[in-house]
């Protein structure tokens, strides 16, 4: 006993011990990191001040972590500032929106809409619910789109299969209608019985053949389901103009390949145009076959940049004739985009929604064709006030992606793209989706849209509208550089887009 008492050691001796070993251990990995740091070249910092150089990584990478949360004020980030967030977060989740003393947004920014209150707004037992807009009076099923704001093209791949049944079944719940992205059609998407906008990107997932090409009998299978009430030809999104979608190869699960008819674990990289679609008389052409296909409306998303292409459609529509016109465009503003994208098209390619919308309107106004073709407006429209310029400026129906997505819980984390998003928004990483139950997230969809409405109609009610679809371009001013502001009819009455003939005529 004697004996063994000598090699019993205290509780003392053994926390002693344990802390040399851990003190050994980090001082023998600091200097292998210090021979490694000092021995490369690939990285000046880590060679001229080894290990202490390894911290500037680190840093960076939790930077925007550290500025979201302690450093920002209210109104700085971006694309998307704490305030806007949290208006969202509370309405889906049926919290007062309330607050007081005053405005933490500067009104004088340039830019910055101001909404014309009348002197004896309606009261609110005068108001009444936006009309239905009809799309595709000329096809065998129109469609009457009810909701004011609805959710706008995400896929099953950019999302998770939590998020997309969330989504599908706050849009029932809500009665708006759901875009599925580019991505194809998902059992996702029909879970919740919500509309459905079928949306054809380049690659034709869903809808293709081996090659590639649009399958005929595969878009009439989507068509027949109950719930696909329009098609539409995506062009281009506001993200990346001019490139086609990037699911990145972490993203391609087996079920999502399956759907896509693409290999597994590969990058889903799409077409930067539809091979058929090189002018505006093959667009024409190619939504005629999709609409006689489905019989279902059918329209296209685009990006507004050049405009003259525009008036280009719109003749080769009088000499086809009224019915041959797209039933829809689709407008994304270049501030657009859920989805991974190269920085170069994110920031710099692509007119922002504000700049487009009323262009494209103008355009169609001038040459009659306003009333056949609707127009939807996309692109960072997630509150109320974005919504309701959205109506003023000629939208017939606004959507918005990025609005949803806080509505079910994202954080704006910035790690869509790496299959970690931490909130189970973007990931198909089990471990990271157990937060995001369908059944408890829908309801808050739901709320969202609801909130939305109201608030909209509140600015519309104020203005002396009857609903948003009443609003006009007078019913909002615009903040300019001098401090003044000019209504919104008067400040593009001056920069309204030359017509083809008039800009002959001014050279």
């Amino acid at each position: 006993m004697d004996f063994l008492a000598r090699f019993t050691m205290t509780g003392l001796e053994v926390l002693t011990t344990l802390f040399i070993f851990i003190v050994g251990v980090v001082v023998l990995a600091v200097f292998f990191m210090f021979i490694m740091d000092s021995s490369q070249s690939k990285d000046a910092i880590r060679h001229n001040y080894p290990v202490i150089g390894r911290f500037r990584e680190l840093f960076t990478r939790l930077g925007e972590f550290f500025r979201q949360y302690f450093f920002a004020l209210d109104r700085e980030e971006m694309p998307f500032n704490r305030a806007e967030r949290d208006w969202i977060y509370k309405s889906a989740k049926g919290k007062n929106n309330t607050h007081p003393f005053g405005s933490t947004r500067n009104l004088n920014l340039v830019g910055c809409p101001i909404f014309v209150n009348c002197a004896f707004p309606r009261l609110d037992e005068e108001a009444s619910d936006p009309p239905a807009v009809e799309f595709g009076p000329y096809t065998a099923h129109p469609y009457r789109a009810k909701s004011i704001i609805n959710i706008s093209a995400m896929s099953y791949g950019s999302l998770s299969k939590p998020a997309v049944k969330a989504l599908s079944r706050g849009a029932a719940l809500a009665g708006c209608y759901m875009n599925t992205g580019e991505g194809g059609l998902a059992p996702y998407h029909l879970e919740g019985g919500c509309d459905i906008i079928f949306q054809m990107g380049t690659a034709k997932y869903g809808c293709r053949d081996e090659a590639g090409v649009l399958d005929e009998k595969k878009l009439k299978t989507i068509a027949d389901k109950p719930e696909v009430k329009m098609i539409e030809v995506k062009l281009a999104q506001g993200a990346k103009p001019g490139k086609g979608g990037i699911l990145p190869a972490a993203k391609v699960t087996r079920e999502i390949a399956k759907i896509r008819a693409i290999p597994v674990g590969k990058p889903s990289i799409s077409p930067n145009r539809h091979p058929e679609i090189d002018n505006v008389s093959e667009l024409l052409d190619f939504i005629e076959r999709v609409r006689r296909v489905t019989g279902l409306p059918t329209g296209f998303k685009t990006v507004m940049g050049a405009y003259g292409w525009v008036d280009d459609l719109c003749d080769e529509i009088e000499k086809r004739g009224i019915e041959s016109a797209p039933d829809f465009i689709t407008l994304d503003g270049g501030e657009g985009g859920t989805g991974a994208a190269p920085m170069s098209l994110m920031d710099n390619v692509g007119l922002p929604l504000k700049q487009a919308l009323p262009m494209l309107t103008d355009i169609l106004e001038r040459r009659g064709l306003r009333d056949r073709i609707k127009v939807i407006a996309a692109g960072k429209l997630v509150t109320p006030a974005e919504v309701a310029w959205a109506y003023c400026a000629g939208a017939d129906v606004v959507n918005t992606a990025r609005g949803f997505m806080f509505s079910i819980g994202c954080i704006q984390a910035l790690r869509c793209h790496t299959n970690n998003c931490p909130t189970g928004v973007t990931t198909h990483k089990k471990s990271l989706q157990g937060g995001l139950d369908p059944k408890v997230k829908a309801p808050q969809v739901a709320s969202y849209v609801e909130k939305m409405r109201k608030d909209v109609a509140m600015i519309a009610h104020s203005c002396g509208a009857a609903h948003a679809r009443n609003l006009k371009r007078f019913h909002v001013r615009i903040q300019q550089e001098d401090g003044t502001s000019v209504p919104l009819d008067q400040l593009l009455a001056r920069s309204r887009p030359l017509a083809p003939h008039e800009y002959a005529k001014e050279n």
